[in-house]
């Protein structure tokens, strides 16, 4: 992409920095403006990231150099900001969970195809060469055909029911927060075993233990089945710790992805393990040119210069499947959302 995308930041939350700091180290896109429900806080972040700042959302969606949104607000808000950036005509990058639910989540990407704009929802560890090399591996039979795989992501977070993470009406818990990633990456092992991008799971069986006073999963754990043999067992939680880690069992061996999710902080190389019967397994390094959230970045951006109105590291259809996971996953654990 010889002319980089003009970027545009809607919100000025932790994650937004953090994709500005990887945009800034991009190779495809920069910050043109930040939207922000006060203008001190766009001034202030536009003074460490750069760009124009913008005293409301409504102004940067405005912004005429804007091309492409990048939408960091809480889950609530996903799919109203996400609509109107799509109806003024710009391009989509949404963090996840694209929208509260299948049903939502299935406007705003009809939405997107009506208006011809390219909508991404924000699996940022789809985009990192790690997971193209742990996919490579899958097709290239490296350990048999795989029958298993183990995903959980998972913290403990002291319970207030004032924050995202615990609240009701900002659509916290588990499965909502970070459930979507062991989803996500089941699936995509999954497909891979028959070379494809993905594959939606043909029974889904899940739990979850509620916080009696705001009643959102405070963990949750689901058994996945596919139609090609896979099973998968998925967890995750905002009130328990786990390992974060991806296990993928096949019949000639196993891959342990130690860093699954927020793969690269800095530049360090990260590590694929790859048990083939030996008493030490076989670590595979991958090296990463730049952050994760720049890799993201130039995923839209790549898919964007090519013509495609669909990425391909996380395809509509990809995130339209995952979601009706999710939405079995919480209607199985009891989760219900009073303002959703």
């Amino acid at each position: 992409m010889s002319r980089r995308l003009s970027w545009g930041i809607l919100s000025t939350g932790r994650i937004a920095g953090v994709f500005a700091r990887g945009l800034a180290g991009s190779r495809t896109g920069r910050l043109v403006a930040v939207g922000s429900r006060t203008l001190a806080s766009a001034q202030a972040f536009a003074a460490e990231h750069g760009g124009r700042a913008h005293s409301d959302y409504e102004a940067l969606i405005a912004d005429p150099e804007v091309e492409a949104v990048y939408l960091a607000t809480p889950h609530p808000l996903h799919e109203r900001w996400a609509l109107k950036a799509i109806a003024a005509g710009k391009h989509v990058l949404c963090e996840k969970p694209l929208t509260l639910d299948f049903v939502s989540a299935r406007r705003v990407v009809e939405a997107a195809r009506a208006r011809n704009v390219l909508l991404m929802e924000g699996f940022m560890y789809r985009c990192h060469p790690q997971t193209a090399r742990v996919m490579e591996l899958i097709r290239a039979g490296a350990i048999g055909r795989v029958g298993l795989v183990q995903a959980a992501f998972g913290f403990n977070m002291p319970f207030d029911a004032g924050r995202r993470f615990w609240s009701n009406t900002l659509g916290g818990g588990g499965i909502l927060d970070v459930g979507g990633y062991p989803v996500s990456w089941a699936r995509l092992v999954a497909g891979a075993v028959d070379g494809l991008p993905f594959l939606d799971p043909v029974k889904i069986e899940g739990a979850g233990v509620l916080h009696p006073q705001t009643g959102v999963d405070a963990y949750a754990a689901a058994l996945l089945t596919f139609s090609n043999g896979v099973i998968a067992q998925v967890s995750c939680g905002v009130g328990l710790a786990q390992d974060n880690v991806v296990r993928i069992y096949g019949s000639e061996g196993w891959l342990l992805v130690p860093s699954p999710y927020v793969i690269n902080r800095d530049l360090s190389p990260t590590r694929i393990l790859l048990h083939r019967g030996a008493a030490k397994p076989e670590e595979l390094i991958v090296t990463p040119d730049r952050l994760l959230y720049a890799y993201e970045a130039d995923a839209f951006a790549d898919a964007l210069a090519a013509g495609l109105r669909d990425a391909p590291a996380m395809a509509c259809a990809d995130t339209l499947g995952n979601m009706a996971v999710l939405d079995t996953w919480l209607r199985q654990a009891g989760v219900v959302y009073k303002d959703s």
